[in-house]
């Protein structure tokens, strides 16, 4: 088949379509210019990699001949990777949301040849179903709108662009918000919660893991364990559900279901990353290594499956892939979900006398366990999740809990090994700093957490792996060599330029503003794991920089993008929490760790700065911004400083450590002060200048706005 222009490009999603018959553009300026020299309209589609939907319109529309055609004779085709280019797909779907009252990937958006956009959508089955209209019949509607009466379509867009630029600049709603906002907000969970399955509202169900934080920084700051129960509930329904991946680890995107039963299958880093951070904090609020165990089964797959040689983590994996046994067979085609389903028989014959154990324990059943079929691809296959307990299976089995286990750990390592034959789905292997960022966070508070919570015995709890004390310095050796990476690979220390993105020896993008406030939130969080003050210069040098790029000195918080690119029609403030944390709530949060890790007031300032940027956001809507009411509700809390003055590795160092880490202690920072290296410390922390060890012995230091109680060097003390 012949290529297109996107052969020449590093975007995995842009290189799905490069034997398209569609004469795709990459963004960029060949692709404007020839709209402009042929007065065609542009059609615009953006998606990712491991978007299910984005290959289902592929396979329908852009691989058929005559669509093709149709595209190719009256419009500029462009595809957009929106992982790469985060910047335009953001002001296109704040146009498809505002126009449609929903948005999604696949998206389709029609741009004047001035890349004003004038009809948008999603998904388009190539004929009209399903209430929706197909998509040749658009495209000739476009076409017809653009041949027969541009000068109304180029008016109705530069109108529309007015508008959006006008809610752009709405967003600033400068209030300062106050306990009575967190107040509002916590109801607003607590009305949609789902009591019964946990999680908020109906189907679909997504694990948004910036909510779940903020109640439980709530319990913390108000003594209620309301919503820590709420945090709990939806946590276990999510790791016993399907969502989760029982045999390899790792969580699906959603789950389709209210049950949290049927995944969406494909496999985000983002979503790893945040929800180890949410269930290594419900370990320690809660006390049950249940989610410590959780935390660890999936930071072992992103190590296992999802790192690069080189210590960068790769972005996703897919939904979709070739059926087992299917391979060769030309007249198959990719499925989703297909990894990861299994017949009764394929668990026997693969597991002989475990099997019924295993039957009982992950509900599969000969005629299959899931209505996720509706096209009847999967008859009799079984989707795993947690149909009975550990105890319910020993009493009816004979068998003690322990046994159990035994054979989950046995036969989980057996349908792993079967599952690697498999054709696996694709593996995006592009890595984003942003990404990046979040997932060095959730390694390096790993390394604090899992090294000194007890992860269980296996049996009582959950039947994955059984952790160790190697599990810390593993975690935390993942983080390092990550940021190290992106330190090394995507960041020019002499012009302050970092980049977004990594493939295949290429560096390339600018970064943008969630760029930085993921990274600075990775670095930070490094360091608190690390006591190494090279770490902490790093992300105050990376601070500035985002300061002076993004930064909103009239209203406050920080722009999504820099606005020095042209073609970006918009230059957007982030105001919502969705699958990722806005940046501008991110980096209050780092702002606030910063204060009190430097004691600089300014850092204090421009958090607060943002905090009344979102303050009308907070007072109405807080639930729209859950990670922001958390740099609320720590700037409302008594904020703590925990500095262990101690040898590195030094035992009675390491007692002190982890008394330190037992407890939840959401508004707290900690530092390991090494006496070798406190002069270095010292530089962006004076405060910890005199701070000194007794008798030569380990020593802990607990100050409340740098006011400190007396040292211990006993750490039940400490505790």
């Amino acid at each position: 088949m012949m290529s297109n222009r996107l052969a020449g490009e590093q975007s995995p999603y842009l290189l799905q379509h490069a034997h398209n018959p569609v004469d795709w553009y990459p963004w960029g300026d060949e692709a404007f210019a020839a709209a402009r020299a042929a007065g065609k309209p542009i059609f615009l589609s953006i998606g990712y990699a491991t978007c299910h939907w984005c290959h289902v319109m592929e396979r329908e529309s852009f691989e058929n001949l005559g669509v093709a055609k149709v595209l190719n004779d009256h419009f500029i085709s462009i595809k957009v990777d929106r992982e790469e280019r985060p910047d335009v797909d953001r002001v296109y779907m704040t146009f498809v949301q505002a126009t449609t009252g929903s948005g999604g990937w696949p998206m389709s958006v029609w741009l004047t040849p001035d890349l004003q956009p004038f009809f948008g959508g999603t998904y388009y089955p190539p004929r009209s179903q399903w209430g929706r209209p197909g998509f040749v019949d658009v495209l000739s509607e476009v076409n017809r709108a653009w041949r027969d009466d541009r000068a109304n379509v180029v008016k109705s867009a530069a109108e529309i662009v007015a508008r959006l630029e006008q809610m752009a600049l709405g967003q600033n709603d400068r209030r300062t918000p106050d306990a009575g906002a967190l107040a509002k907000t916590y109801q607003q969970f607590a009305q949609t919660f789902d009591a019964r399955r946990g999680g908020f509202g109906d189907a679909p169900k997504f694990p948004r893991p910036s909510e779940l934080l903020f109640l439980l920084r709530e319990h913390k700051r108000t003594g209620d364990d309301v919503p820590r129960a709420m945090v709990v509930q939806t946590l276990r329904a999510m790791a016993l559900g399907g969502m989760r991946d029982h045999i390899g680890g790792g969580f699906h995107r959603y789950s389709v279901d209210g049950n949290w039963r049927v995944p969406h299958f494909e496999k985000m880093l983002y979503d790893q990353a945040q929800l180890v951070l949410a269930y290594l904090e419900a370990a320690q609020a809660s006390d049950d290594p249940f989610f410590a165990q959780v935390a660890e089964d999936t930071l072992q797959y992103v190590q296992r499956d999802m790192t690069d040689e080189a210590g960068g983590f790769y972005s996703a994996e897919d939904a979709d892939s070739i059926p087992p046994g299917s391979e060769g067979d030309p007249t198959s085609h990719k499925m989703e979900g297909a990894f990861y389903i299994w017949g009764q028989d394929e668990v026997r014959a693969a597991l002989g006398d475990d099997s019924l154990v295993f039957e009982g324990r992950y509900g599969v059943l000969p005629s299959g366990n899931a209505p996720f079929d509706p096209q009847q691809e999967f008859v009799n296959k079984n989707l795993l999740h947690t149909a009975q307990s550990i105890a319910d299976l020993a009493r009816a089995s004979g068998k003690t809990p322990v046994d159990i286990a035994e054979i989950l750990l046995r036969t989980r390592k057996v349908l792993f090994d079967v599952r690697n034959k498999r054709p696996r789905p694709q593996l995006d292997d592009k890595v984003l700093t942003a990404w990046n960022g979040l997932m060095i966070a959730a390694c390096a508070r790993a390394a604090r957490v899992l090294g000194h919570h007890s992860l269980g015995d296996g049996g009582s709890a959950e039947d994955g792996p059984r952790g160790d004390g190697a599990a810390a310095a593993r975690h935390l050796e993942s983080a390092v060599r990550a940021a190290t990476f992106i330190k090394q690979t995507m960041w020019d220390a002499n012009t302050g330029r970092l980049l977004r993105r990594y493939r295949a020896g290429d560096a390339a993008i600018e970064a943008y503003a969630e760029d930085f406030a993921y990274l600075v939130f990775g670095v930070l969080e490094l360091f608190q794991a690390t006591g190494q003050a090279d770490w902490l210069a790093w992300a105050r040098t990376l601070q500035a920089r985002q300061d002076e790029l993004f930064g909103d000195g009239e209203s406050g918080g920080w722009f999504s993008t820099t606005g020095a690119d042209p073609s970006v029609l918009l230059r957007m403030k982030e105001d919502y929490d969705g699958a990722e944390p806005s940046p501008t709530a991110v980096s209050a949060m780092n702002c606030w760790t910063l204060a009190h890790l430097t004691g600089v007031a300014s850092y204090r300032e421009r958090a607060a700065a943002a905090l009344a940027s979102f303050g009308g956001r907070l007072e109405d809507q807080g639930r729209a911004v859950p990670f922001m009411a958390s740099v609320l509700s720590a700037s409302l809390a008594i904020s703590e400083q925990i500095v262990i003055v101690g040898r590195r590795g030094a035992a009675d160092t390491q007692a002190l450590w982890r008394a330190a880490h037992q407890r939840y202690r959401p508004f707290t920072v900690m530092v390991l002060a090494d006496p070798a290296e406190q002069a270095a410390l010292a530089m962006h922390m004076p405060w910890v200048a005199e701070m000194k060890m007794i008798d030569n012995r380990a020593t802990a230091y607990v100050c409340r706005d740098f006011a400190c109680d007396a040292p211990t060097t006993d750490a039940s003390v400490l505790r």
